[in-house]
């Protein structure tokens, strides 16, 4: 115990400050340009650590870009509403923070494939689900379905987190769900 802080906990401190820099280390510079030792120093953390928790880059960046998207269970949802429930989701996920992660991928993601494959594999194991709810269970058609609802969802963090288009952060978040909803809906079940 130094300082009177459990070991337990200086490590769960030293490996939520890693992963916070790294989050944003790689948002910044990418995957190729980030380095463990620009993580690091970010962390005010010796390097050592950084492979001692995440082993390598490749380990450090796959705990950076782990988002869990909370996904409820779709099935106990109805039909008719899974658009509109798929909407809120997201859009109540993305204005509580809770998916700094996924901005973070995203931001990398326009100019690495890592992040982009990454985000690709986010949405198809969390948003295929839904998809499979709404009674779409052939793969090739799911899949696509899943990536057509990840072009609105992604578009609209994109626009209103990111670039911050004036329209669109005008919207309140029960507008923001009413856009997106009809369209999702469409790409469920149309």
């Amino acid at each position: 115990m130094a300082d009177g802080i459990p070991r337990a906990e200086q490590a769960d401190r030293a490996r939520a400050a890693i992963l916070d820099a790294a989050q944003r280390r790689f948002a910044l510079s990418g995957y190729s340009g980030t380095t463990i030792r620009a993580v690091a120093s970010d962390a005010a953390i010796d390097a050592s650590m950084v492979m001692r928790y995440f082993g390598n880059k490749e380990g450090l960046f796959a705990a950076a870009t782990a988002v869990d998207l909370a996904m409820p269970d779709w099935s106990v949802v109805p039909v008719a509403e899974l658009g509109r429930s798929l909407a809120r989701h997201f859009v109540d996920t993305w204005e509580h923070g809770e998916s700094s992660a996924a901005l973070h991928v995203l931001l990398s993601a326009r100019a690495e494939s890592a992040a982009a494959d990454r985000m690709g594999e986010i949405f198809r194991l969390q948003v295929l689900p839904a998809v499979m709810a709404a009674g779409k269970k052939e793969p090739e058609d799911a899949a696509r379905r899943s990536g057509l609802i990840a072009t609105q969802v992604l578009g609209f963090a994109l626009c209103r987190y990111i670039l911050r288009l004036p329209p669109v952060m005008a919207l309140d978040t029960d507008s923001a769900v009413e856009s997106l909803a009809p369209v999702i809906q469409h790409y469920l079940l149309g």
